[in-house]
């Protein structure tokens, strides 16, 4: 067969191979998308509805801290059912430190330890108010070998129960360096932006440590951006990550 004749031939079955190729590419649109759409527009929506009617109380909880002074603090992105003891059993079954109440001394304390890179594990965390009110409980895990860097939370218990259970609201963030705040001067911890990475680090960590009997997320809790009260911008996609706490957890963690 001569190269002419080849080329003819080739090039006559070039249509029919990119006809071919685009009947596989329609037979797999055909299958794919439908199912994209059914999961996209009626599984995942269905589900986060199912929580949202499972837990529409939790969505009369205020959604901002503020500091003593009244700026819009961290944003409130978890929350965790159960007794004031099973939180901080399972607290400190997932590897977080209840952190020491802020005092002068405190204060001091964690300036220096910031300046010298000393490490400590309980230092203070400043007051944020919810529900009129400073945090009831907080907890931390350093960074590195001072008090600069730190996965922390803040807790407050809230006036009403679910389901026959007490409900802690928590906003956990990073403090990614100490500085002065931009909205007042005073000496602050800054906040990485990325609070959601934070909020899924604290309930992987609890159910890590076994300490959780169920875990859910309620969509379109919290408002997409912000900045808190030293003046840090914050992103989320909007979710609370809830966990419940078994009962007694962390007994045999500890």
């Amino acid at each position: 067969m001569s190269e002419q004749t080849e080329n003819t031939l080739a090039a006559s079955s070039a249509p029919v191979r990119r006809r071919r190729r685009s009947g596989v590419y329609l037979r797999i649109g055909a299958a794919v998308i439908p199912f994209w759409l059914l999961v996209a527009y009626l599984i995942i929506p269905h589900l986060w509805k199912r929580d949202v009617r499972r837990h529409p109380e939790l969505f009369g909880a205020p959604r901002l801290t503020h500091t003593p002074d009244g700026i819009p603090g961290d944003p409130v992105n978890v929350a965790l059912l159960g007794s004031e003891a099973d939180i901080v059993r399972a607290m400190v079954a997932a590897r977080w430190d209840p952190a020491d109440p802020l005092t002068f001394r405190s204060s001091v304390r964690i300036a220096v330890d910031s300046i010298l890179r000393k490490p400590d594990d309980s230092a203070p965390v400043s007051a944020l108010e919810l529900f009129g009110r400073k945090q009831d409980l907080a907890f931390e895990q350093p960074v590195g070998g001072s008090p600069r860097q730190r996965h922390h939370v803040r807790f407050w218990r809230w006036d009403r129960r679910h389901d026959g259970r007490e409900v802690w609201f928590g906003a956990v963030t990073f403090d990614e360096r100490v500085g002065l705040s931009h909205t007042t001067g005073q000496v602050t911890h800054h906040i990485g932006p990325d609070v959601d990475a934070e909020r899924d680090r604290l309930i992987a960590g609890l159910q890590q440590a076994r300490v959780t009997t169920e875990v859910f997320w309620l969509d379109g809790f919290q408002q997409s951006t912000g900045k808190n009260g030293g003046g840090d911008p914050w992103h989320t996609d909007g979710r609370l990550g809830a966990a419940e706490i078994a009962a007694g957890s962390g007994k045999s963690n500890r």
